[in-house]
């Protein structure tokens, strides 16, 4: 039996392009994606403003969209694809994360989930006797759940960031599955998230013929995250059609045993791919790979937030509290995490590590985005005056505002009922 392969290259603005155009050949992109089919390249934005190590880099979404249409792929048959939560403003994540200008220079596509007129069908329509077989999530939706129609036949092409995370240590290939499968009521899951993840890789691998991760690690995050974390240069890329190996590397590099990280163990425990170090091979540069970052992790250092998650989904607040999160009450947790996050968290501590980060040489490159000259390779230079804050202050607190309003507005709980009275007409 071969072993799973993670591609593993260093790289630095100069030659981006041309590194990921290496990174996707190590990986397999020919022998896995069907040019002839659609392909999904699965965006990840984790907060809506600009964070290191949060959200796909736009670097990382050009230098796959190059390599894709250098491979032969048809740029008709490539879309940027966009799943919502209530706590986090896609179409907002995509402009302030630079991704749009992407999409838009390569005329791609460019498909929201939740838009009106995308298509959700029945789970069991889409896999069928698989269900049977999940873990959790026959449990957590008796009646069943939706996932996108769209999905059902297309290559997918996973977009995470290296990053730590509060509920699963780590989040890389396999989480980014979590907001494009699962409807608005995934918070639902978050008690029982290592095994949803596990059920999730199991859908994928039935609805798509081909699935590829490409992970940045050009910052990495350290700490509560996938938002509050410390972000450390380390100038790495990653990818592979194993989503568990994939994860399992980027796991060992940050300084995690990946075998004690339950949702990779549980998914290399049932055949769903590697996580066994000792049985996956290194393509590129193995002393890359080799690296241990030896970070601190998300739970030495937790947010209030955080602290307040993880007493509500596993402490003494779950009794109290966590019925609320599936019933019309369940707005108040969104609220309390955006005036958290984006009205004092991002405004007040974040803007330093923002900072920061645009002083070095992918922030720049970031800030400069749209100035930039490019080449085959990359970007020649990115000198220049460091750049400013994207967002902070007054700026980011005013935006926070509406951004509350949005989240109450559009809150799956509110907009059922809504969606309800509209059936049974006026008087209901």
């Amino acid at each position: 039996m071969s072993k799973s392969v993670v591609a593993v290259l260093r790289t630095e603005p100069r030659t981006v392009f041309e590194d990921h155009a290496r990174l996707l050949s190590l990986a397999g992109a020919e022998r896995v994606l069907d040019p002839t089919l659609d392909t999904a390249l699965k965006v990840n934005i984790s907060w809506h403003w600009f964070y290191p190590a949060c959200s796909t880099t736009p670097w990382q979404l050009e230098g796959v969209i190059r390599a894709l249409l250098d491979m032969g792929f048809s740029r008709d048959l490539i879309h940027a694809c966009h799943n919502r939560t209530v706590v986090v403003d896609a179409r907002l994540g995509e402009r302030e994360n630079k991704q749009l200008p992407v999409v838009e220079k390569y005329g791609l596509r460019n498909i929201h989930l939740y838009d009106e007129g995308e298509e959700w069908v029945h789970v069991r329509e889409a896999v069928g006797d698989l269900a049977d077989d999940f873990l959790c999530l026959n449990d957590v939706y008796p009646d069943g759940f939706h996932i996108p129609k769209r999905f059902i036949g297309e290559n997918i092409i996973h977009l995470p960031t290296v990053k730590t995370h509060v509920f699963t240590t780590t989040t890389g290939a396999m989480k980014n599955a979590f907001g494009g499968l699962l409807n608005e009521r995934r918070h639902w899951t978050h008690p029982v998230i290592h095994d949803t993840l596990v059920d999730l890789l199991m859908i994928q691998k039935r609805i798509h013929p081909g699935v590829l991760a490409v992970m940045d690690g050009t910052f990495a995050g350290d700490g509560p995250g996938p938002r509050c974390m410390v972000p450390h240069r380390k100038n790495v890329l990653l990818a592979s059609d194993d989503q568990v190996a994939i994860d399992a590397v980027s796991a060992s590099m940050m300084g995690f045993d990946p075998l004690e990280i339950r949702y990779i163990r549980l998914a290399h425990e049932r055949g769903l791919g590697c996580g066994d170090l000792r049985d996956i091979e290194i393509a590129g540069d193995e002393d890359a790979a080799a690296e241990r970052w030896n970070f601190d992790g998300p739970f030495k250092r937790m947010t209030f937030a955080s602290r307040m998650q993880h007493k509500i989904y596993w402490g003494r607040l779950r009794r109290p509290l966590e019925w609320s999160l599936k019933t019309v009450l369940a707005p108040w947790a969104y609220a309390a995490s955006v005036i958290y996050h984006d009205s004092l968290w991002y405004p007040l501590v974040g803007r330093g590590q923002v900072k920061a980060a645009l002083e070095s040489d992918w922030g720049r490159l970031f800030q400069n985005w749209e100035h930039l000259e490019s080449d085959a390779r990359g970007f020649p230079s990115v000198e220049g005056e460091p750049g400013s804050l994207v967002r902070s202050g007054m700026s980011a607190f005013g935006e926070s505002l509406r951004l509350l309003a949005t989240c109450l507005r559009e809150s799956p709980e509110l907009a059922s009922r809504r969606r309800r009275r509209a059936r049974l007409g006026p008087g209901s």
